[in-house]
């Protein structure tokens, strides 16, 4: 294990740059995967990332020693527990991280089958979430257009659990052209839509249009979206979080489409 032991070395200044900095991780096309999982996520999808770090005490935790032991060929560098935490994008470090080069996807000319496109949704938490909706319902195409958070941030990536290496994501997407060359359905949701999602044929493939928490889609990207539906809400509450929608419509195309095979 290589040891890192000053503010001064290299590697320690590009990890909490990453961590820290939006522009750098666009600047570098790079990003930090924080904790067992995505790591765990990223071997399996990827293969070894540019770099592994891990604290002094999480090298002496069970689960990322033996995960240690049997990547041999994957020498990790070492920090103190005190110099780790300050390149860990988290409050409260999980003791190994990685440097990996962010994955870029070509898109399509088209798109065959289901999709989600995103505009403006600037939470990285509700991004993350419904990140990890879409891949959960079989999503493998997702187009993030303007004004949307970075989908490889260090805290979207830990909202999404590993969604992101299970689908392609398609950043500062132009939204109009993947809707004027999909070739199914597209649908918006609207809370003065007269239709109801329940009402829609959802058998064939979906384009879902979500827009920004607070606003919503703009003019342009809402009508060029065949459809638009809302969600039923017999209760008090006068809307839903855009990831809760978003999750909602999704398993509604997934509901339909089980029930048509079966």
């Amino acid at each position: 294990m290589k040891k890192i032991t000053s503010r001064d070395n290299a590697t320690f200044k590009q990890l909490r740059l990453l961590a820290e900095s939006s522009r750098e991780r666009r600047k570098q096309g790079k990003t930090v995967l924080d904790g067992m999982h995505l790591v765990l996520a990223w071997f399996d999808r990827y293969g070894p990332p540019d770099l592994l770090a891990v604290s002094e005490s999480g090298a002496q935790q069970a689960e990322i020693s033996e995960f240690l032991s049997r990547r041999r060929q994957t020498d990790p560098y070492v920090l103190s527990d005190a110099l780790f935490k300050e390149v860990s994008p988290v409050s409260t470090p999980t003791g190994i991280l990685a440097l990996i080069s962010i994955p870029h996807q070509p898109a399509p000319a088209a798109t065959a089958g289901s999709c989600v496109l995103l505009e403006a949704i600037q939470d990285a938490g509700n991004l993350g979430a419904i990140l990890r909706s879409s891949a959960a319902a079989g999503i493998a195409d997702i187009f993030l257009g303007p004004g949307c958070a970075q989908a490889w941030s260090p805290r979207v990536l830990r909202a999404a659990m590993g969604a992101h290496f299970l689908m392609r994501i398609h950043e500062h997407a132009a939204l109009d052209r993947i809707l004027d060359n999909h070739d199914g359905i597209s649908v918006s949701t609207r809370l003065d839509a007269g239709a109801t999602l329940f009402e829609l044929d959802l058998t064939g493939p979906v384009a879902w249009v979500f827009g920004n928490e607070g606003g919503g889609l703009t003019a342009d990207v809402a009508g060029r979206a065949a459809h638009a539906v809302k969600i039923p809400m017999p209760g008090q509450a006068e809307s839903l979080n855009v990831a809760a929608a978003a999750s909602i419509c999704l398993f509604e195309e997934v509901r339909q489409k089980m029930a048509r095979s079966a």
